[in-house]
């Protein structure tokens, strides 16, 4: 398995995406054969500036710090079962619970955010 990435920063935030690729399939590709049999499921996050936080201190205050943070969002794309009538079990929705918190408890120390 093989990991395609994309990265992008700037004033606006940052972005990384992402999609685990099968390394036969990128073979085929890679040797000219149609790129539309692969399958890809990109999953990724953005991190953005949380504008209502900048503010200044409370009511116009300004001797107030100015707070800094910023908004995650985290988004996977994930096939739990290729039967289009299955449906989810407790254990699928169990681990993709845990798949988000630990993705965001290692951006969190990534970036590191004390909360």
């Amino acid at each position: 398995m093989l990991i395609l990435q994309e990265t992008s920063t700037d004033a606006s935030g940052s972005l990384v995406v992402y999609a685990p690729v099968d390394i036969p399939a990128m073979h085929v590709v890679m040797n000219g054969g149609d790129s539309a049999y692969v399958a890809l499921l990109p999953s990724g996050f953005a991190v953005l500036p949380d504008e209502h936080s900048n503010g200044t201190g409370n009511h116009g205050d300004t001797s107030q710090p100015r707070v800094s943070g910023s908004l995650l969002t985290v988004a996977f794309q994930i096939l739990v079962n290729s039967l289009p009538t299955a449906k989810l079990t407790v254990e699928s929705v169990e681990t993709v619970n845990n798949l988000i918190s630990c993705t965001i408890q290692k951006i969190k120390v990534a970036l590191q955010c004390e909360s």
